[in-house]
């Protein structure tokens, strides 16, 4: 049997033009590299998954590049490149913050520094990751040597807690912040390596796959490989909802029109059963908190591209919408927030989530009828 490769590492982008969602760090990066203002040293930081180290790697493959295309993206086929791809490159060194972070590496990296380039490349490039596991010792030893490298030396540091780092640090970096990756573009990429691996895909499958890895591509393609293994090669919504304990949408359309017709009972029945069917009822009540807003965004055509959802679903956004006012659709979205914010404190979890329902529909009722104020829904707001 061949070694399965996770898609995070199959499909881990070889050129800046494949990287996924960050145009503008890749952009500046080939900008540098073409017209030869490449910094002393580049401090990547953002998320997890987004791609910090891949675009490190491949601005060290880029900067030795025998044989560069008119883009500024590496060749692939050099000397150079190869060596690099086949993990035998003299002149890139990749060191692992989280497990190397004393002192004495750090003075090891500088006795190596001085060392020039082995070879015809231009560069010695060094690659640290987690860079902010350095202790404070290692952090100033390491300092001279940033402040001041050979003309061969550049240094590319990565880390997911910039907030950690020294400012004696960051003032001799050049600073390129990573962004989370849109959903859409996770989606476009899964769609992409389904086809590449002959797996059929739903797209709202994909969509709760995105949402799922919350703007980490990683994890998107680690979800993706789980539900390959769980569903063979026919990646459907309801198995993925399945495999990843997400609540299907179509449950919030139905709180939310039970809430409408003033049918508190099936709504305390349909609550009661997505808790036997071992849900949390705070995820519960963050999904409806969520549903309230894209049922806000949905009623203006300005907003829609605010909702991260397939053309269909934006269609039964826009259906239900409709029937509800804008002011009944912001208060219920602060009660469920409210709930949401308070259910870590509550010793009656479930209660609270119960009362919180229980309110929203007298707010519906109240509305509707344009009457007074529920009691207390009035007592409770005379409180604050």
């Amino acid at each position: 049997m061949d070694n399965f490769i996770v898609s995070a590492r199959k499909y881990r982008p070889t050129t800046f033009n494949s990287v996924v969602g960050q145009e503008h760090i890749t952009a500046t990066l080939k900008n540098a590299i073409r017209t030869n203002q490449v910094a002393q040293a580049f401090l990547f930081c953002g998320p997890r998954g987004v791609g910090k180290t891949t675009c490190a790697r491949i601005m060290a493959k880029a900067l030795n590049c025998e044989n560069p295309t008119p883009d500024c993206e590496p060749c692939n086929e050099c000397e150079s490149c190869l060596a690099f791809n086949q993990s035998a490159s003299f002149n890139v060194y990749e060191l692992d913050a989280a497990s190397k972070n004393s002192v004495d590496d750090m003075r090891a990296l500088t006795e190596q520094v001085r060392i020039a380039p082995a070879g015809k490349v231009k560069y010695k490039i060094y690659i640290i990751d987690e860079v902010h596991m350095l202790s404070q010792a290692a952090f100033n030893a390491f300092l001279k040597t940033l402040e001041e490298p050979p003309a061969y030396a550049k240094f590319i540091l990565a880390t997911t807690e910039k907030h950690k780092i020294l400012p004696t640090i960051l003032s001799r970096c050049q600073v390129y912040d990573f962004k989370r990756i849109r959903e859409a573009d996770i989606v476009k990429h899964l769609q992409y390596v389904a086809k590449s691996e002959g797996v059929t895909a739903e797209e709202e499958a994909l969509r709760i796959v995105a949402a799922k890895a919350d703007g980490a591509l990683r994890d998107a393609l680690s979800i993706f490989d789980q539900l390959v293994s769980f569903t063979g090669n026919n990646i459907t919504y309801q198995a993925t909802i399945e495999n990843l304990n997400v609540l299907d949408v179509d449950n919030y359309f139905k709180m939310v029109d039970f809430l409408c017709e003033d049918d508190a009972t099936n709504a305390l029945l349909l609550f009661d059963e997505i808790l036997n069917k071992g849900f949390d009822a705070q995820n519960f009540i963050s999904g409806l908190s969520s549903h309230f807003r894209n049922l806000l965004m949905a009623q203006n055509s300005n907003t829609l591209p605010l909702m991260e959802a397939s053309e269909s679903v934006c269609k039964r956004y826009a259906e239900q919408a409709h029937k509800i006012e804008k002011n009944l659709l912001v208060r219920s979205l602060d009660m469920t927030n409210q709930c949401d914010f308070n259910y870590s404190a509550s010793n009656n979890k479930r209660l609270s989530v119960e009362i919180c329902l229980l309110q929203m529909n007298a707010n519906f009722v109240w509305i509707k009828q344009r009457g007074a104020q529920p009691a207390f829904v009035r007592q409770s707001r005379e409180g604050r």
